[in-house]
C-alpha cells in the first residue's frame, strides 16, 4: 500500500452508518474500534486536523419506519433517540469521531437530492417497472440467487421476503460493469483480497440496474425524490451519499484526501461496486480503499434480538472496562474472516494479555524504579511507530497488536533475566532500569491508537523523572 504520508495530505476514515431499528451491539462496535484505531494511528503519523473520522446513523427506510409504528412513535421521534442512544454507546468505547452524521440532517437531505438529480440528468436514472423481492432486514433487492433453498435472505432467515411489484426510478448501473471491473484490478481498492475478487465474480455474473427509489404509499419516511413528489429516494443510495456530505463539509473530498471507508461484509456490494458507480455518474472523487471485515458470532450464533443474545457494548465495558473491551475486540476480532467470540474467552484473554501480560509488565517496572529512588529523565527519543507500519497500513490491527505483545514479552523477559532487585551496584541498576523505564515509554505510545486510556495512564506515571507505583492497570479477575 502506498504510504500516505508521500501522496496524501488528508485522510477520511468512514464507518458503515447503523440503521435505527434498534441500538447498536458488539457486532456493530467492533467496526467503530478497528476505525477508531486506524484513525488515532494515522494522526500520530499526519497530524491530527488532517484525519477525519466520520460515523452515525441511518435512519430513513421501512426498518426505521417499521420499528417506529411498533413503538407507537412517528419516526424522527424514534430516530432521534436511537440515534442519541447510539452515540452514547460509541462515546463509551471512547470513539474519537469527528462527525456523527444522521441522514435526517439537513445538509445531508440537500446533498442526497443534488446527487440523485445530476445522475438523473446525466441520463442515469430513469423511470420503470420493477417486479422482484425485497429483504426489509437488507433494505435491499434480492434475486433469486440470492436467496436461500427457503427462499428466505441468508442474513434475514427469520424476516418474510416480500415479492414486489412496484414503480421506481433505476440507475443504470449495469452501465459501469466495465470501469468497476477495471477499479477492481487495483489490488488496494477492495481489501482484503478475497473480497476484492468476489466482488470482480459478482460483476462479472452481470450487473442489473438497481432502483432508486420507493413509492411514498409503500415507504413515505424517506427523502423526497427531487423531481417526483410521490417517490422517496431508496434508502441505499441515499445513505451512501453521507460519505460525501460529511467528508465535502469537512473539506475531505478532494485529491488531496485519501478516502478510506471501513465497513462489514454484508455492505461490501454496495460500498465496493455501486458507490463507486454513483460517484462516477456525477463526476466526484472515489474512494480509494475499501476494507471489508467478517461477522462477530457469540458462542457459536449470529447476534439477533430474536436469539436474547445481544449484547451492548457498554455493558461490556462496565464490568472489563473500555480499553479491555477495545483490545479484546481489535485481536481477536473478524478483521478476515468471521469469528466466534465468548465471554469465557473474553476473560481468558484479560488476563493473559491485561492483568498477566502489559498490566504485571508495568507494575513490576514501577514497583522497581519507585524502590530505587533514582531519576529517569524523559527523553523524547520513546516515540517510535514504525513497527506498527507494515500492519496498520494494511488495516491488520491484529496483527499490530501481537507485535507489540512480543515487545512487552521481551521487556518482561528483560527483567526476569537482569533481575534489577537483586543489583546493589547503583550504576549498573541506573542502565538496566532505564532501559526498562525507556521502553514502557515506548509501549505507552505505541498502544495509543488501540487503548488510549491505558496509554495516557501509563505515560502520566512515567512521563516524570521520578515514578512511581500506582496499582493495577487490569486486576486480574477471578
Amino acid at each position: 500500500m502506498t504510504t500516505p504520508t508521500k501522496n496524501y495530505k488528508k485522510i477520511l476514515i468512514t464507518t458503515a452508518i447503523d440503521y435505527t431499528n434498534d441500538i447498536i451491539h458488539i457486532g456493530h462496535a467492533y467496526q467503530k474500534i478497528l476505525a477508531d484505531a486506524v484513525a488515532r494511528y494515522y494522526r500520530s503519523k499526519i497530524g491530527e486536523n488532517n484525519v477525519y473520522y466520520l460515523t452515525g446513523t441511518d435512519e430513513y427506510g421501512s426498518t426505521s419506519e417499521k420499528a417506529a409504528k411498533e413503538r407507537g412513535l412517528t419516526p424522527k421521534e424514534h430516530v432521534d433517540e436511537i440515534s442519541a442512544k447510539d452515540r452514547e454507546q460509541l462515546d463509551a468505547l471512547n470513539i474519537s469521531y469527528n462527525r456523527f452524521i444522521r441522514t435526517t440532517d439537513e445538509d445531508h437531505k440537500k446533498t442526497a437530492q443534488e446527487v440523485y438529480l445530476k445522475a438523473f440528468n446525466n441520463g442515469d436514472i430513469y423511470k420503470e417497472k420493477y417486479e422482484g423481492f425485497y429483504c426489509e432486514g437488507c433494505e435491499s433487492y434480492k434475486t433469486i440467487s440470492e436467496l436461500d433453498e427457503k427462499g428466505q435472505c441468508v442474513l434475514h432467515p427469520t424476516k418474510q421476503i416480500q415479492k414486489l411489484e412496484e414503480e421506481n426510478y433505476f440507475f443504470k448501473w449495469a452501465k459501469y460493469s466495465e470501469f468497476l471491473l477495471k477499479l477492481l484490478e487495483n489490488p488496494e481498492f477492495t481489501l482484503p483480497d478475497g473480497r476484492r475478487r468476489e466482488m470482480i465474480a459478482f460483476v462479472k455474473s452481470g450487473l442489473k440496474d438497481i432502483p432508486v427509489s420507493r413509492p411514498k404509499y409503500k415507504v413515505s419516511w424517506g427523502i423526497d425524490v427531487p423531481n417526483d413528489s410521490e417517490q422517496v429516494i431508496y434508502v441505499w443510495f441515499d445513505a451512501l451519499i453521507n460519505y460525501y456530505t460529511g467528508g465535502k463539509s469537512a473539506g475531505f473530498w478532494d485529491e488531496d484526501t485519501k478516502i478510506i471507508h471501513i465497513l462489514g461484509k454484508d455492505n461490501a456490494r454496495w460500498h465496493a461496486l455501486l458507490w463507486p458507480a454513483m460517484l462516477k455518474s456525477v463526476g466526484l472523487k472515489l474512494p480509494d480503499t475499501i476494507y471489508v471485515h467478517g461477522f462477530i458470532n457469540l458462542d457459536g450464533q449470529k447476534i439477533s434480538k430474536s436469539l436474547r443474545n445481544v449484547i451492548r457494548p457498554s455493558e461490556l465495558i462496565q464490568k472489563y472496562g473500555v480499553d479491555a473491551v477495545r483490545y479484546y475486540l481489535l485481536k481477536h476480532g473478524p478483521i478476515v474472516e468471521d469469528v466466534d467470540i465468548s465471554l469465557k474467552h473474553f476473560e481468558e484473554v484479560y488476563n493473559g494479555d491485561l492483568a498477566n501480560g502489559l498490566g504485571n509488565t508495568i507494575a513490576r517496572v514501577a514497583k522497581l524504579a519507585e524502590k530505587s529512588e533514582l531519576g529517569f529523565p524523559v527523553t523524547g527519543s520513546e516515540e517510535n511507530f514504525s513497527k506498527l507500519d507494515r500492519h496498520m497500513e494494511k488495516f491488520r490491527v491484529d496483527l499490530a497488536l501481537s507485535d507489540i505483545w512480543k515487545i512487552i514479552a521481551d521487556l518482561d523477559k528483560h527483567i526476569n533475566e537482569n533481575e534489577p532487585w537483586k543489583i546493589t551496584d547503583m550504576s549498573k541498576l541506573q542502565e538496566v532500569l532505564s532501559y526498562e523505564v525507556s521502553e514502557i515509554r515506548k509501549i505507552a505510545k505505541i498502544i495509543e491508537p488501540f487503548i488510549p486510556e491505558t496509554a495516557e495512564k501509563i505515560q502520566k506515571q512515567f512521563g516524570e523523572t521520578r515514578i512511581r507505583f500506582e496499582g493495577s492497570l487490569f486486576p486480574r479477575l477471578g
